[in-house]
């Protein structure tokens, strides 16, 4: 399977062109990163992780830390451009986009999401699919979704750690 086919990877494009669940696609993509490729912190998804974390930060009006995440995007893309990652997304309106995307930073302009343009028929038919199902989530809760997300398995997660540590 070529790794864009990839069931998060798919998500990660679905949450980014769909609803721009930003949040989400960190998450989705973290959880393949940390798969495929653990604390290589120069790999081309993380490129992609960071993407979407600048554009929520952009969009919670955090512009100067958007525009650092955004900028560590870009240079991460331009050193994995022949990254088979790319391979199906159209990096040239990707980098032009970052570009874009920065310079409205820097001049404090609001807000403007973008799409990532998916140049593989196939890939592009079954994301389209994906957004299809994807949840309406009102600008409200994909705004604060850091705040108003269920955080228990976390929690839960965090405490079994903390009680296996106090063991030994």
């Amino acid at each position: 399977m070529h790794s864009q086919f990839h069931p998060l990877f798919i998500d990660y494009l679905a949450f980014f062109n769909g609803n721009q669940d930003y949040f989400e696609c960190h998450e989705v993509l973290e959880d393949y990163w940390k798969k495929l490729a653990p604390g290589e912190k120069n790999h081309p998804l993380v490129g992609y992780i960071q993407l979407a974390t600048g554009m929520y930060h952009w969009r919670r009006q955090n512009l100067n830390g958007a525009l650092r995440i955004l900028r560590k995007a870009y240079d991460n893309f331009q050193a994995n451009k022949n990254s088979e990652f790319f391979e199906h997304i159209d990096f040239e309106d990707l980098i032009d986009h970052c570009l874009k995307s920065m310079d409205a930073l820097m001049q404090d302009c609001p807000f403007v999401a973008f799409q990532l343009q998916v140049t593989n028929s196939e890939l592009k038919s079954i994301v389209a699919k994906k957004i299809e199902d994807l949840p309406n989530h009102s600008y409200h809760f994909l705004l604060n979704k850091h705040m108003l997300r269920d955080r228990s398995d976390i929690l839960n997660e965090r405490e079994i750690k903390r009680n296996l540590k106090n063991r030994k």
